[in-house]
């Protein structure tokens, strides 16, 4: 079910994106998408329950929340960046999760312990080849 959901959202995420109309500043979307996005999410932790005080909660926070909030900014404007620089929506998500799944691999070896697969590995060489014949 969380894949589905992940592959519902994306699919709506690079529609909403590749229309950001040009006119617009990319910060200032950005901007009230967050704000959204932080009402939602503040609504959302409202109804789910809070099992301690919201400054307990708060207090229990690392620097991944901060720094997640970094990098999406950063993912937000490189695909509105991408787009209006002409990347094709049914090419640009994949030319980039395709790289964003290449670079994982080691980090997913090397930190987390993970372990390849043949059937993975001729994965990953069928996915570079992929990318080989997209960009042609």
């Amino acid at each position: 079910m969380p894949i589905i959901l992940i592959v519902i959202a994306n699919v709506f995420y690079n529609i909403c994106t590749k229309s950001t109309p040009e006119s617009v500043n990319p910060f200032l979307s950005l901007m009230v998408t967050y704000l959204v996005a932080a009402l939602l999410t503040f609504f959302l932790m409202l109804a789910n329950g809070l099992n301690e005080g919201i400054v307990d909660a708060f207090k229990r926070l690392n620097w991944t929340s901060f720094a997640l909030g970094i990098a999406v900014v950063a993912l937000e404007f490189g695909y509105i960046t991408a787009y209006r620089l002409g990347w094709n929506i049914s090419i640009g998500s994949v030319v980039a999760n395709i790289l964003l799944a290449i670079i994982l691999i080691p980090i997913g070896l090397l930190c987390y312990k993970e372990i390849l697969t043949t059937n993975q590995l001729i994965g990953i060489f069928l996915c570079l080849a992929g990318l080989v014949f997209i960009n042609r």
